[in-house]
């Protein structure tokens, strides 16, 4: 059993396994650590601090645009995004070495960051101009569509409140970007391989799987379904910057080297 165990894990090239025991390790003490601090008076919340919030949000930190993409809400969050990486990652850092993968992976991340915060700008961006516009003339009747309460009551210090609160709000997390850069750029190098889906009984051509995965995330993503909480425009970020790379890569004839 434990030379079972360690052929297997011998078989993980190296970055994949240390992104699989990163993402493991944060996620435990995001579970873990919360109750021990919170014994000490202390609320932790690793998600809140090291996911990704809004640029214009107090709580942003430029470092966020990496860590934001080794947090997860859930066990199953983490597991289907871990299972991904471990099936095409292992894959693809085999074709393309440690450090290039890793790059790539990380471009993926940062370029589904860039994108979900270009997201928010146009989503949030009406109520973001009705609060600066009531903070600097001091009048609150346009802030009427998106807060309730009795507006005239409202001060200036409660509208400032309200606007931080509101642009510390929106926070993402989970390896979904990396992971679709991944799925792309597999989709990409080896069209042809097939594939079996839990949920379709018929194996799907690479190709096909990755340009339907993007058409539903498009398409959930501009439908935005009440109650869907899931970043579907930072999975296209990071598919959108996967792809730029790859073509970056062949036009320099270093895609498989």
């Amino acid at each position: 059993m434990n030379n079972y165990r360690s052929s297997f894990l011998s078989n993980i090239p190296p970055v994949v396994k240390n992104i699989l025991a990163i993402n493991v390790v944060l996620f435990l003490a995001s579970v873990l650590l919360p109750a021990v601090f919170e014994r000490r008076g202390i609320n932790l919340d690793l998600n809140d601090i090291m996911g990704m919030h809004y640029f214009a949000a107090q709580k942003f930190n430029p470092a966020q645009m990496i860590t934001y993409m080794f947090m997860h809400a859930s066990f199953s969050h983490l597991f289907f995004n871990m299972f991904a990486v471990f099936m095409f990652g292992g894959i693809l850092e085999r074709l393309w070495g440690p450090r290039k993968f890793m790059f790539f992976y990380l471009i993926s991340g940062l370029g589904a960051a860039i994108v979900q915060q270009v997201f928010w700008y146009f989503e949030l961006h009406t109520v973001v101009s009705a609060l600066n516009t009531a903070i600097s003339s001091g009048t609150f009747e346009g802030l009427r569509p998106y807060f309730s309460g009795d507006i005239s009551a409202m001060t200036i210090s409660e509208v400032l409140n309200q606007k931080k609160e509101f642009l510390n709000m929106p926070v993402t997390i989970g390896a979904s970007g990396s992971v679709f850069g991944l799925l792309l750029a597999f989709g990409w190098l080896f069209p042809e391989e097939r594939l079996f889906l839990m949920f379709i009984p018929v194996p799907i051509k690479a190709r096909w799987f990755v340009l339907g995965y993007a058409v539903v995330e498009l398409f959930l993503g501009v439908a935005q379904f009440s109650g869907d909480s899931i970043a579907h425009f930072a999975h296209l970020g990071g598919m959108l910057f996967g792809a730029l790379l790859i073509l970056y890569w062949k036009r320099k004839g270093k895609l498989y080297r």
